[in-house]
C-alpha cells in the first residue's frame, strides 16, 4: 500500500482527498442540516451527484483501455448496462408479494406476460453476495470472451471500435424483446429495498452516494496501480508501437486481454451503483450514443490521465443536466461542438490545459541569491 500511495503525483493524491471529502461532507450536509439552510444539500442533489459519481467510474474505466492501451472502445455502455441489470435483478426479487400482482416469487412484468416459473437467468438473484459477484462476473466473462477472439484475430483501429459499437447494439436489440425474460423496452423498475433499506429514502441515497465516491477512490488506486506499474509500461507501449513491442517477443494480445476484462468489471460495477440511485434500468442504457458519450467524456477531461477522464465525465454531464433544462433542443449540438472543439484545440484535455499554463508560467522564482561565477585558474605573473 505504501508503494501504491508513493506513485501517486500531487494531482493524483488532491483527487482523492477530494472523493474521501465529498464522501463524508455531502451526506452530512444532506442529513444533518436543517432544510432551510443555506448549506443543506437537497435529496435530488445527492441522487444526481451519485450518479455522476457513477459516470466518473465508468470514464476512468474506458481510459484504462483507451488512454494507456490504445483501444477505443464504442460499445462500454454494454458493461455498464449488464452490471446494471444485474443489480437490477436482485431488487427486483426484493419486491416479492409487494408487487402490483402480490407474486412472491415473479416480478410483475412476468406475471403480465403469463410466465409460469421464474427462468434460469434469474436463480440466486434473490442473495445480494450472488447479485454482486454476478455484476462482476457477467461483463468479464463477456469482455473475455470478445477480446480474447478479437485480440487474437488482431483486429485493431477503426474495426475494432466498429465492432464494440455492434456489440451494444445487439445486446440493446435481444433486451429489448419481452421474451428475454429482462423486462422488454420497459426494463426493470418500482425497487423498493436494498439489502434490507429503503432504496427512495434520503439516507439510503445518501448512503449510495458515499460508496459511489468511496468505489471512484478505490477504482482510481486500482488502476493507478496498473498503469503505474511494469505492465503498465507495457501497455504504454502497446498503445504507442504495438508492432514493435510485438517483434520484440511480447504477447501483446494478452496484455490486452487482461486491462480489457478489468475495464469491463469496473464499468460492471458502475452500473450496478447507478441502477439504484436512478430507480430504472431498461434497454436503452445500451444505446451505442451512450458509449460515444462516454468517450467524450475521456476527451474533454484529459485521455491517458484517469483524474482527467472522471472530470470529465462530471463537467459533461453537469453541462447535460443544465443545458436540456434550459435549452434542450440545442443540447446535442453544443455536446457535438464540445467533442470538435476539444479535438481540435484541446488534444490533453482540461488537465492537458491546465498543465499548459503551469508550462508557460515558468518556474516558481526562489529568494536564493545568485552566485557569482567561479574565477578562471589564476594567470601567472608575467605569462602573457
Amino acid at each position: 500500500m505504501k508503494a501504491l500511495f508513493s506513485q501517486l503525483d500531487r494531482l493524483g493524491l488532491t483527487f482523492l482527498a477530494i472523493a474521501l471529502i465529498c464522501a463524508a461532507l455531502i451526506p452530512a450536509l444532506a442529513l444533518a442540516v436543517p432544510r432551510d439552510s443555506a448549506f443543506a444539500v437537497p435529496p435530488y442533489v445527492v441522487a444526481l451527484l451519485g450518479k455522476y459519481m457513477c459516470y466518473a467510474i465508468l470514464a476512468l474505466a474506458l481510459d484504462l483501455v483507451w488512454g494507456y492501451c490504445g483501444i477505443l472502445s464504442l460499445g462500454h455502455g454494454a458493461f455498464f448496462a449488464l452490471g446494471g441489470y444485474a443489480m437490477g435483478m436482485y431488487l427486483m426479487r426484493q419486491i416479492g408479494a409487494r408487487g402490483v400482482y402480490a407474486n412472491p416469487l415473479l416480478p410483475d412484468f412476468m406475471v403480465f406476460l403469463n410466465w409460469k416459473e421464474l427462468p434460469l437467468a434469474w436463480w440466486g438473484f434473490h442473495a445480494f453476495a450472488y447479485a454482486g459477484l454476478m455484476v462482476m462476473l457477467v461483463p468479464g466473462v463477456l469482455a473475455f470472451a470478445f477480446g480474447w477472439f478479437a485480440f487474437r484475430s488482431r483486429v485493431t483501429g477503426v474495426y475494432l471500435s466498429i465492432i464494440t459499437q455492434a456489440l451494444t447494439y445487439a445486446l440493446k436489440l435481444a433486451f429489448f424483446r419481452n421474451d428475454f425474460g429482462f423486462g422488454g423496452n420497459n426494463g426493470l423498475t418500482d425497487f423498493k429495498d436494498i439489502l434490507g433499506f429503503n432504496v427512495q429514502s434520503d439516507a439510503t441515497r445518501a448512503a449510495l452516494f458515499s460508496i459511489s465516491t468511496l468505489t471512484l477512490a478505490l477504482c482510481f488506486l486500482i488502476a493507478k496501480a496498473i498503469v503505474g506499474s511494469k505492465y503498465g509500461k507495457a501497455l504504454i507501449a502497446v498503445r504507442d508501437a504495438e508492432s514493435r513491442v510485438r517483434f520484440l517477443g511480447y504477447r501483446v494480445e494478452n496484455y490486452k486481454l487482461f486491462v480489457w476484462v478489468v475495464s469491463a468489471v469496473i464499468a460492471g460495477i458502475a452500473g450496478a451503483l447507478y441502477v439504484p440511485q436512478v430507480g430504472i434500468i431498461n434497454p436503452s442504457e445500451f444505446d451505442p450514443g451512450n458509449s460515444i458519450e462516454a468517450v467524450i467524456w475521456v476527451a474533454v477531461g484529459g485521455r491517458g490521465t484517469l483524474v482527467g477522464a472522471a472530470l470529465g465525465a462530471i463537467v459533461v454531464n453537469f453541462a447535460k443536466t443544465y443545458f436540456t433544462g434550459a435549452f434542450p433542443e440545442y443540447w446535442l449540438f453544443a455536446l457535438g461542438a464540445l467533442f470538435v472543439l476539444v479535438t481540435l484545440f484541446l488534444p490533453k484535455g482540461l488537465l492537458g490545459l491546465l498543465g499548459a499554463r503551469k508550462a508557460t508560467a515558468g518556474p516558481t522564482p526562489t529568494s536564493a541569491p545568485i552566485s557569482a561565477p567561479a574565477p578562471g585558474p589564476a594567470r601567472e605573473e608575467g605569462v602573457q
